[in-house]
């Protein structure tokens, strides 16, 4: 690695742990437990899922690994609570993807709003809306009423 040093290393391996513990959806969802309700203990948080308490406990260690949750003990419990400030950093990576998208999206409303409402019929001087189209014939619904009000019948 060039000019990072052991720095740039450390620093990348911590943001693919937060990226790799992001990317179970029972994490990102322990995650919004613990933002949404506060700190926890294990077993209100387990309670949430349906899986053994050896795999949860291994979803809750991959957190701690990646610095997104803290645990401390109180008594016989181990309480989780939310570490938000590796999510900065995929905030950051994220922003220049985000700044892309929104120059894009923002050039297309452009061309949309120059676009006339109605598309313009074939071999049209642009600028013009297109006629409209007269019904099908062969299909019923698109038959006028008879004059005694009832509907075509062929």
């Amino acid at each position: 690695m060039a000019g990072g040093g052991a720095a740039a290393e450390t620093a990348q391996g911590a943001e693919s742990r937060v990226f790799a513990a992001l990317a179970s959806p029972i994490r990102r969802e322990v995650l919004r437990l613990l933002r949404e309700q506060g700190p926890q203990p294990v077993a209100e948080l387990a309670a949430h899922f349906d899986m053994a308490r050896p795999s949860f406990s291994e979803q809750l260690r991959v957190l701690r690994e990646s610095g997104l949750v803290a645990e401390t003990k109180a008594g016989r419990q181990r309480i989780y609570r939310l570490r938000a400030e590796p999510l900065l950093e995929v905030q950051e990576w994220l922003h220049p993807y985000e700044r892309f998208w929104r120059e894009k999206l923002t050039a297309l409303a452009g061309l949309l709003d120059e676009m006339p409402d109605e598309p313009a019929a074939p071999g049209a001087a642009p600028g013009t809306v297109a006629a409209p189209v007269p019904p099908d014939p062969s299909v019923p619904s698109a038959q006028p009423p008879t004059p005694d009000g009832n509907e075509y019948v062929p």
